[in-house]
């Protein structure tokens, strides 16, 4: 039997747009095949409180990294989801559809695991692939090159490549859903 796969769909909000464009189209596929299954789909939302933004120094990592002008502020317009996206996870405020599905989880890091239950929510749906990096905690993971983005080519590549290396299958769009379809 397939592993029951869920579609995590990591911070696609106007902060990041210039760096996903094309990366949409193919997101707005998966997210269809999902829904078509009734699968759980996830979206996570970045975003860092008044605190977080203002405390000198900051008690979160990124906000000292980037700094309190280069973060995205919690509410803000950059920490809304892009307009392609929104209408996606709009059914996720209400409760969404008999299945539950979509969900959001904010998020303060890189890693949505951490200071989140994102791991309860896949736990209680009996996941155990994700189209995602979750591989440090036990599941089986995939990444979909075009549709995900970086700030440049280079730096996409190159996470591309780490992430097949270290973590788990790398495969396009096409190949996800065929695969989710055939059942593996």
């Amino acid at each position: 039997m397939a592993p029951k796969t869920a579609l995590l769909v990591v911070d696609m909000q106007r902060f990041f747009e210039s760096m996903t464009t094309t990366a949409v189209p193919n997101i707005k596929k998966l997210i269809t095949h999902f829904q078509s299954s009734s699968s759980p789909i996830i979206f996570t939302q970045h975003g860092h409180s008044r605190e977080e933004l203002t405390a000198d120094p900051s008690p979160n990592q990124l906000v000292r990294k980037w700094g309190p002008g280069g973060s995205i502020a919690y509410g803000s317009d950059d920490w809304q989801f892009q307009t392609e996206i929104k209408k996606y996870v709009e059914g996720s405020k209400s409760g969404a559809g008999a299945s539950g599905w979509p969900k959001v989880v904010a998020k303060n890091t890189y890693d949505a695991f951490i200071n989140t239950n994102l791991d309860q929510i896949l736990r209680e749906a009996n996941v155990e692939r994700t189209v995602v990096s979750a591989f440090n905690r036990g599941f089986e993971t995939w990444l979909v090159s075009d549709a995900c983005g970086s700030a440049n080519k280079t730096q996409h590549q190159a996470g591309l490549k780490g992430f097949g290396f270290a973590f788990g299958d790398v495969l396009t769009t096409d190949e996800a859903v065929a695969a989710l379809k055939k059942g593996e």
